[in-house]
């Protein structure tokens, strides 16, 4: 009876260590959460510098997967790792959905929404599902994005 309880523990005890393992190299949504309500009050007390904290990934504002990016009224990112300048609100997923469209239509000051769309995860080509926190903060669209 003993060595059947410890056949069907082993595969449970595996199976949980690799969802804890993978877990811990994406960021989660409560993270997302966190951290898109962080470089909201940065971007209250000094919006350069929040931007640019947020560029470079200062500031433990990039950790794994997540990091605020932000664009300005006139549609472009003002803070992003590599976009800088580009058009945050013509993005589209590799399904056509116009989800940079959808972040400036629906931020809102002081309410965080959500929105869904496919994209690759990093160093990755096929589209999975991501979401991502999104907020307006003065004249700023902030997002923090989480893989699902």
């Amino acid at each position: 009876m003993r060595k059947l309880y410890v056949t069907l523990a082993l595969p449970m005890i595996y199976f949980a260590w690799a969802a804890t393992a993978l877990a811990a190299e994406f960021g989660t949504a409560t993270e997302a959460q966190s951290m898109l309500q962080r470089a909201a009050t940065a971007i209250q007390a000094d919006k350069a510098k929040a931007l640019d904290m947020f560029t470079k990934g200062g500031g433990g504002f990039k950790d794994r997967d997540l990091y605020p990016y932000c664009g300005g009224p006139d549609g472009k990112f003002t803070a992003h790792p590599s976009l800088v300048g580009q058009s945050l609100k013509d993005l589209k997923d590799k399904t056509g959905k116009a989800f940079g469209t959808e972040i400036y239509t629906v931020a809102e000051v002081g309410k965080i929404k959500e929105v869904s769309y496919m994209w690759p995860r990093p160093g990755q080509t096929d589209p999975v599902q991501k979401s991502a926190f999104v907020t307006k903060v003065a004249d700023q669209i902030c997002a923090v994005g989480y893989y699902k």
